[in-house]
């Protein structure tokens, strides 16, 4: 069931990016190894892709909306499982899960087309240039 629009996933996507960052500090679980580095990495690649998406939020509108939604599927599987991947799960697990949870769900739940709208939006401003 797709129930997030293109535009809503766009804000959940830059607020992701940011509390991956910040999640080793925010959580109190930043050691200095993968624990640490896989969510910072992750979301520094969530805010970087998400300026190249096709959708409302993004900047240069290079990548796919089908094709970001994979990098989030596939993202959010990574750290989901990395703790038990990279050998960190006997010292935290916890955020990694739910956070890799939650970015597989948004991206099965999310359209993979932005609405009418921008595209409406889109189209006048083409014709202007």
């Amino acid at each position: 069931m797709k129930i997030i629009g293109t535009k809503m996933h766009g804000y959940l996507d830059y607020i992701m990016g940011v509390l991956l960052i910040a999640a080793p500090w925010l959580f109190d679980f930043a050691a200095g190894g993968a624990e640490t580095w896989v969510p910072v990495i992750l979301g520094a690649g969530t805010i970087l892709y998400s300026l190249f998406t096709d959708y409302e939020l993004g900047m240069s509108r290079q990548l796919s909306m089908r094709t970001h939604l994979g990098l989030d599927l596939a993202g959010g599987a990574l750290l989901a499982v990395s703790p038990w991947l990279f050998g960190f799960a006997d010292y935290v697990y916890m955020p990694h899960l739910i956070l890799g949870i939650l970015e597989v769900g948004a991206s099965l739940m999310t359209k993979t087309h932005p609405s009418n709208e921008r595209a409406h939006h889109q189209h006048g401003a083409h014709a202007m240039h």
